[in-house]
């Protein structure tokens, strides 16, 4: 397989394709994929697919495979199984029990040792799952931990907009409208005409 890496390999990283398939990696990811085909085909994947075109039905199995992978692992593949099992209840619309997976997650990250191969410590760079759990359990204060500690302890630049569009629907939410505002717009800076901030800001009756 070749792979287009933008952090760590460059372009055109390969891979075995015995690797790729690992199980292990895909647990990391909650077993997400895309498939990728022609318009004119799509009466005959669906067909291959079978269940797996329903995204709830998919959701749900990949639910199942998480909770059986948190008890058959330990150190960081448990931390991968917990929060693997938050993503699919956030796929489910399960935010309450989604956070409490998370929590899980979090607590064992937290017991790994520090160097980058134990604490995985990009996670929230590309699966912003968390964010949705808390703020629509209505745990607004946990949002903006979250994100403070991805801004400013994961990367060297606060530069990851996701986070700061849901810090600042967090803001708005206790009552802090002008960080929220500051953090919508900071969000369009580094990602210009992006749709979720330019609504936040709209809604607002506030100028992008």
């Amino acid at each position: 397989m070749i792979v287009q890496d933008t952090w760590n390999d460059g372009p055109n990283f390969r891979i075995a394709y015995s690797e790729f398939m690992a199980e292990e990696a895909w647990l990391s990811f909650d077993n997400l994929f895309v498939v990728v085909y022609k318009p004119e085909r799509e009466a005959e994947l669906l067909q291959v697919l079978g269940l797996y075109a329903d995204p709830q039905w998919a959701a749900g199995y990949a639910l199942n495979l998480a909770e059986e992978k948190i008890v058959t692992t330990s150190g960081i593949d448990q931390f991968f199984a917990w929060y693997a099992k938050g993503t699919s209840h956030v796929e489910l619309f399960q935010y309450v029990d989604a956070a409490n997976a998370y929590d899980q997650a979090f607590a064992i990250y937290n017991s790994l040792g520090a160097d980058d191969v134990q604490r995985p410590y990009r996670m929230m760079w590309y699966q912003t799952g968390p964010y949705k759990a808390y703020f629509y359990s209505g745990r607004y204060q946990d949002v903006i931990n979250l994100a403070d500690i991805t801004l400013n302890e994961t990367i060297s630049n606060p530069t990851i907009e996701e986070s700061l569009y849901w810090r600042g629907q967090a803001y708005y939410m206790i009552g802090n409208t002008k960080a929220a505002i500051d953090d919508y717009r900071e969000a369009l800076r580094l990602h210009p005409n992006w749709g979720p901030a330019v609504l936040a800001l709209q809604d607002l009756g506030v100028q992008p």
